[in-house]
């Protein structure tokens, strides 16, 4: 009998371990060990969100990103698959048996929607979104993101937060606790949900998780008005504007009480720009004051598409906010609604032609005006844009059902505008869609790279919280060199 570790093993690996422990010990001592400690932005609590410098220089000031919601299939958008579209109908080599979210898989299905090459890049981009593919020169494409659940709340956290469960700072929560805002007439951090409601998770998209607070998404989008904002009925502006100036002189006296309070300093800073903001949020949610040629690219005057309206009017809004200098800014497409399928979001089960027919030209027009609209301002050059969904679909069909599964096996995301580079792919999925199998990445590749571009090393942001060192990348993550410019 061969023990797998005898006495004189044991004794060798223990002395050879203590010592690899002392070395370690002695070199952190001479400082001969690479270490990334925590880089702390340096917070005045009295203007938490005034502009703070990052680790390094940024090629991005601004970020916006577009979540569609309810995993937005790459493969009838802009993942081009010949083999799926040549073995229509087969059944998928290697997935006998496969059972997905919901079930049994079908064959092999080709999208309802042909794909052409678009710009000086050729890049295949379906026709459910050409308005869209006439912009693929300014994209570049991750085809090979891998997602960590199949379930769309869980999802949804993972693309916004970095974790699958409830609970943790947002993208852009982290983002505004490192940088701040160039503008303090407005929220730092602003969340457009979509016209028909928010998405599946809810807050947790934009919360701040265990940061402060004050580092929270501030949620309104161009039909619902932040709440609270108005003066209540029976109250005149002058007598608002003396009760407030009240309040102000007895806070900054209680503060003279305790002036080493960082958190009566940064409520009453709340306070400050609530204050501010009854001027600043109701003029630049106003688009009475946007042309009428601005209304129809967007499509905002759109009456036959009600739904397509309300999102190009926040496409605008979303606009508007980067020009005032919000730091960052994400913009809904799609909202969870319980009672089955619909055109609610991008969960195309059961019907997906169907489904996507009619949520295609809601996104399209709008978003690419908005590319456009930022590219023309010279908005661009400064403003990271995002494209991204919880995760991708399968190229089957599920059994029984005329739509695709979830799949975060292999999907897509684009990235355009400041630090990336243009008309650019990286990665690819298998002949199918169904894998990533070139260049893989991670949620936490995405984000390191996002946060890379504004100046930030994702390795040391970090926030101690329950005795562990937290980070948006958790302990993961290494930032996509090939797509920066």
């Amino acid at each position: 009998m061969n023990p797998l570790l005898n006495r004189r093993q044991f004794l060798s690996n223990t002395g050879q371990g203590l010592g690899g422990i002392a070395l370690a010990s002695l070199l952190g001592r001479e400082g001969a060990l690479a270490k990334e400690d925590p880089i702390r932005p340096k917070i005045d609590p009295t203007k938490p969100f005034a502009p703070r410098d990052g680790h390094f220089p940024a090629k991005a000031k601004k970020v916006l990103v577009i979540f569609c919601s309810g995993a937005c299939s790459q493969l009838d958008t802009f993942d081009y698959k010949p083999e799926l579209i040549k073995r229509h109908g087969q059944p998928m080599p290697g997935a006998e048996g496969l059972k997905t979210f919901q079930g049994d898989q079908g064959n092999l299905t080709k999208s309802p929607w042909k794909f052409k090459p678009r710009g000086q890049s050729g890049k295949m981009v379906s026709e459910l979104v050409p308005q869209l593919g006439e912009l693929a020169d300014e994209m570049c494409f991750i085809h090979s993101l891998t997602g960590k659940t199949n379930t769309h709340g869980p999802g949804e956290n993972f693309m916004s937060t970095g974790y699958t469960l409830d609970g943790f700072p947002s993208m852009g929560a982290w983002v505004t606790w490192a940088l701040g805002s160039a503008n303090d007439e407005l929220p730092a951090y602003v969340a457009i949900p979509d016209p028909r409601g928010t998405p599946q998770s809810s807050i947790n998209n934009w919360g701040p998780g265990f940061l402060p607070a004050a580092f929270q998404g501030t949620d309104f989008n161009a039909s619902k008005p932040l709440r609270n904002l108005t003066r209540p009925a029976g109250v005149s502006a002058k007598s608002d504007l003396a009760t407030r100036s009240f309040l102000q002189r007895l806070n900054e006296r209680h503060l003279e009480k305790f002036p080493g309070d960082t958190e009566l300093a940064a409520r009453i800073s709340s306070y400050q720009l609530a204050a501010r903001m009854q001027l600043s949020v109701p003029e630049v949610t106003d688009l009475s004051t946007e042309k009428a040629s601005t209304l129809k690219a967007y499509g905002a005057d759109d009456a036959t598409n009600p739904i397509k309206a309300g999102f190009a009017k926040n496409c605008i809004l979303a606009r508007r906010l980067l020009e005032k200098g919000v730091r960052f800014v994400q913009l809904f497409n799609g909202a969870y609604q319980t009672g089955g399928e619909g055109v609610s979001n991008w969960d195309g089960h059961k019907v997906l032609h169907q489904q996507y027919a009619k949520h295609g030209p809601v996104l399209d027009q709008p978003a690419a005006a908005l590319l456009r609209d930022l590219k023309q301002r010279g908005l661009l050059k400064d403003t990271l844009v995002v494209w991204c969904t919880e995760f991708g679909r399968m190229p089957t069909f599920q059994k029984g059902a005329s739509g695709r599964d979830h799949n975060p096996e292999g999907f897509t995301a684009w990235l355009a505008g400041a630090g990336v580079k243009r008309g650019h792919t990286y990665g690819a999925t298998d002949a199918f869609g169904w894998k990533a199998e070139k260049d893989v990445a991670t949620v936490y590749d995405f984000h390191a790279t996002i946060l890379h571009l504004l100046g930030l090393n994702h390795k040391r942001l970090t926030y101690y919280h329950n005795g562990f060192e937290r980070r948006l990348t958790d302990v993961h993550g290494h930032v996509i060199e090939d797509i920066l410019a």
